[in-house]
């Protein structure tokens, strides 16, 4: 059985190594896209928008609803890709750590 220093001092490295993998996050681009391609979004793995593109063919005022529509979904689309990669590298952090299922970092 450890003693409470070694486990104080492993619960140290991994709230180190937790905040490097949040800061790691920021430098993760996912791009989330609709219409085909006519609306994309990049984003941050942590979630941050960093661009929106949108089609010139789409600025028409017809096309307000449906343009309204294909940046929402491209938001979301994004969104979803930046928590699939936030995950997979919090994943490569707990990989190693005996959690239990569903348990998820940060505390």
């Amino acid at each position: 059985m450890k003693s409470i220093e070694d486990i104080m001092v492993m619960a140290q490295n991994v709230q180190d190594e937790l905040q490097k993998a949040q800061a790691n996050l920021d430098t993760i681009e996912v791009e989330g896209v609709s219409g085909g391609g006519l609306v994309k979004v990049k984003a941050s793995a942590k979630g941050r928008i960093m661009s929106v593109d949108i089609d010139d063919s789409l600025l028409a005022p017809s096309e307000k609803q449906m343009l309204e529509d294909l940046v929402a979904a491209a938001f979301n689309d994004a969104r979803t890709k930046a928590d699939a990669a936030s995950s997979t590298e919090m994943g490569k952090l707990t990989s190693g750590l005996p959690l239990p299922p569903g348990f998820k970092l940060p505390f």
